[in-house]
C-alpha cells in the first residue's frame, strides 16, 4: 500500500460515515414526519365523518323544526275555527234564551187576553140571556138587537177558542225553545272546551298546561332548541376539520421536502 493510500482511505471512510449519519437523520425526519401525517390523516377522517354525520342531524332537526312549525301554524288555524264555532254558538245560545223569554211572555199576555175574553163572553151571554128574556115578555125589542147580542156571543166564543189556540201554539214553540235551548246550551259548552283544550285559555290549569297549544309550542321550541344546537355542533366541527386539514397539508409538504431531501442525500451518496 502507497503512503497515498494509506493517507486518503481515513479520510475517505470519515466522508462515508457522515453521509451515513446524514442520511439516517433524513431518514427518522421523515419516519417522524409520515407518522405526523398518518396522524393528522386519522383526525381529519374521523372530523369528515363527525362532520358528516352533524350535517345530516342538522337536515333532519331542520325538517323537524320545520314540522313543528307547521304544525303550530295549523293549530293557530284551527284555534280560529274553534273560537268562531264558540262565538256562533253562545250567539245561537243567547238568542234562544231571548226568544224563550218572548215565548214565555206571549203565552202570559195570550193567557191574559183569554181571561179577558171569557170574561166579556160571559157577560154577552148573560146580556143575551136577558135580551132573549125581555124579548119574551116584551115583542117590541127588536129582534135584530137580539140577533146582534147571538152573534157577539157567538163572536166571543169564537175569539176564545182561537185564543185557545194561539194559547197552545205559545206553549209548543216554548216546548220547541226548551228543548233547543237545552241542545244549544250544551252545543255552546262543548265548543267552549274545545276551545280551551285546544288553546288552553280557561279557568283551570290543568287543561292549560296540557293544551294542545301549549304541547306544540313546547315542541316547536324544542326542535328549533335541537336544531340550534346542531348547527353549533356542525360549524364547531367544520372549523376543527379546517383546521385539521390545514395542518395536514402542512405536513404532507414537510414530509415531501424530507423526501425529496433524503432522495438528494441518497443520490448524492450514490454517487461519490
Amino acid at each position: 500500500m502507497s503512503t497515498l493510500d494509506v493517507m486518503t482511505t481515513p479520510k475517505r471512510y470519515g466522508i462515508t460515515e457522515k453521509k451515513k449519519a446524514e442520511l439516517d437523520a433524513l431518514t427518522i425526519q421523515v419516519t417522524d414526519a409520515q407518522y405526523d401525517v398518518q396522524q393528522l390523516q386519522a383526525i381529519v377522517d374521523s372530523l369528515t365523518v363527525k362532520a358528516a354525520n352533524f350535517q345530516a342531524v342538522v337536515v333532519t332537526n331542520d325538517n323537524n323544526k320545520a314540522g313543528a312549525l307547521s304544525n303550530k301554524n295549523m293549530l293557530t288555524q284551527i284555534l280560529q275555527s274553534a273560537l268562531a264555532l264558540r262565538q256562533n254558538s253562545e250567539t245561537a245560545f243567547n238568542s234562544i234564551v231571548i226568544a224563550d223569554a218572548k215565548t214565555k211572555d206571549v203565552a202570559i199576555s195570550i193567557k191574559s187576553l183569554i181571561d179577558k175574553l171569557i170574561y166579556a163572553a160571559e157577560v154577552v151571554n148573560k146580556l143575551s140571556n136577558l135580551i132573549i128574556r125581555k124579548k119574551a115578555l116584551n115583542p117590541l125589542i127588536n129582534d135584530d138587537l137580539v140577533a146582534r147580542v147571538s152573534t157577539a156571543g157567538a163572536d166571543a166564543n169564537n175569539a176564545i177558542a182561537l185564543t185557545l189556540v194561539a194559547l197552545q201554539a205559545a206553549y209548543a214553540a216554548q216546548a220547541a225553545n226548551l228543548q233547543s235551548e237545552a241542545a244549544s246550551a250544551l252545543q255552546f259548552t262543548q265548543a267552549r272546551k274545545l276551545y280551551e283544550v285546544l288553546s288552553g285559555e280557561g279557568e283551570d290549569p290543568k287543561v292549560a298546561a296540557n293544551s294542545l297549544a301549549t304541547l306544540l309550542n313546547a315542541a316547536y321550541n324544542n326542535a328549533k332548541l335541537a336544531y340550534e344546537k346542531s348547527v353549533h355542533a356542525s360549524d364547531a366541527t367544520n372549523k376543527q376539520l379546517s383546521v385539521a386539514t390545514a395542518n395536514l397539508v402542512q405536513a404532507q409538504i414537510k414530509l415531501k421536502s424530507y423526501q425529496l431531501g433524503l432522495a438528494a442525500a441518497n443520490a448524492a451518496a450514490l454517487a461519490s
